[in-house]
């Protein structure tokens, strides 16, 4: 297995834009290598000896041994990744439900208490409240509109993380990255933030003091609807040491790893990234595929020129729908009116995404004879992606909740979630106005 960083190499010397970083970050190749990312498309590696493969075992030396812990293509990725979102390691995961996961159970057992934002995607909910629940580690959830004090009030001595969504999945409330990280770290606990919606290209969580960031990259990063994937970037900041009581997965032998103690081999910049890997992975191989991986690097190559029309698109829809007599509510940051304009314009410096959230006039049955009229927008459980689509989030991916819990998330029957893709904009809109006629 690699011990080496997944971070970004270093290009000429120089610190290049993000636009530089998702064409070129992560994969250097050397005289006469192939210039795009290789997809190594093998379950194993050769070595010559057993005592090679044996250091590698010990986690005393750089390689690759079995493609369900790490395979190099993933690699690659990983470190472009990291270099966008500013992060110290990285790693893929088979999907973004799976990340969250391992970022969480990578620092938390049974006994353990998590805080996290009720205003976050339905299966990430459900992962929490009841997933974990059953594994012995509880979750309390609080408003991310909450004040500070209500906040503190959730934290419990066995806390080991606070977790939100910068810009959540369909309520699009977004998340005070400066206050919730101030206050995990009063709690001597990290901040994980899944940043899917905005992308780094959006907000870069780690500058404004997030420790863990995770990814669908199923999402914008892939960007056509032909990958799932995750991804965990470690910040490299969090100072696990002055906590070792709390972390002690981090901190104290693994004895299910030759008594390997993460933070001290690996110091600050690699002990989670290492543990998640050598942790978790072996043990509950959500590894992403290569093939899925070489998909994903053809995806981030163009998200700095994808995501500022699907902000575009996305604004334009958030005006037409908001001067519409049958529409209740917009939700888009975008809008000056949006309770979330002020700290949108403050931490997503290129915009946010082109994900509108709208409430209907007469309930689910209004927003499922709406959608079903669409032409352009096609109905289907996905999100961020080339091609226009919506949901209703009650009569699908969080239907599972029950109304108090729909009412915490901010999720009205009536909602649809509209992702605007890279079409027109005047033949979106043109195709929502038909639609509600």
């Amino acid at each position: 297995m690699s011990t080496t960083k997944q971070t970004a190499p270093k290009q000429g010397g120089a610190k290049e834009s993000l636009n530089t970083l998702c064409v070129q970050a992560g994969y250097q190749p050397a005289n006469g290598e192939p210039r795009q990312v290789p997809i190594i498309q093998s379950t194993t590696f050769k070595y010559a000896t057993s005592e090679s493969m044996g250091q590698l075992f010990d986690l005393e030396a750089s390689g690759y041994f079995y493609t369900r812990l790490q395979n190099p293509t993933n690699d690659f990725v990983a470190a472009k990744i990291a270099a966008l979102e500013g992060g110290t390691a990285a790693m893929l995961t088979s999907s973004g439900q799976a990340a969250s996961f391992f970022a969480l159970f990578n620092i938390c057992e049974a006994g353990s208490h998590i805080v996290a934002s009720s205003s976050i995607y339905g299966g990430t909910f459900n992962l929490l409240d009841v997933t974990m629940r059953k594994m012995g580690i509880e979750t309390t959830f609080v408003s991310p509109d909450a004040t500070e004090e209500e906040i503190h009030a959730a934290f419990r001595p066995e806390t080991r993380a606070l977790f939100g969504e910068t810009l959540a999945n369909p309520a699009l409330s977004v998340l005070d990255i400066e206050l919730f990280a101030r206050i995990a770290h009063a709690h001597g606990v990290p901040l994980i933030v899944d940043n899917t919606f905005p992308t780094p290209y959006g907000c870069r969580p780690i500058e404004w003091g997030a420790d863990i960031v995770t990814h669908s990259t199923t999402k914008y990063m892939d960007g056509h609807g032909s990958a799932v994937g995750g991804c965990i970037v470690d910040s490299g900041r969090f100072p696990w040491q002055e906590h070792a009581d709390k972390y002690p997965g981090l901190c104290q032998p693994d004895d299910s790893y030759h008594g390997v103690t993460y933070i001290e081999r690996f110091g600050q910049a690699g002990a989670f990234i290492t543990k998640a890997t050598a942790q978790l992975m072996r043990d509950l191989g959500s590894i992403q595929s290569p093939q899925n991986a070489y998909y994903l690097n053809l995806g981030l190559e163009s998200l700095h020129v994808r995501m500022p029309r699907h902000v575009e698109n996305g604004q334009a829809v958030a005006e037409f729908l908001q001067a519409h007599p049958a529409i209740e509510s917009v939700t888009y940051p975008g809008l000056p009116t949006d309770r979330y304009y002020a700290l949108a314009q403050k931490q997503f410096g290129h915009g946010g995404c082109g994900v509108v959230s709208c409430v209907v006039k007469g309930g689910r049955s209004a927003a499922e004879a709406f959608m079903s009229r669409l032409r352009l927008f096609a109905i289907e459980t996905h999100v961020a992606d080339a091609r226009s689509c919506v949901l209703c989030p009650s009569a699908h991916t969080h239907r599972q909740m029950t109304e108090l819990q729909l009412a915490a998330a901010g999720i009205p029957a009536g909602l649809v979630r509209i992702s605007c893709g890279l079409e027109d904009k005047a033949d979106l809109v043109a195709d929502l106005r038909q639609a509600l006629a």
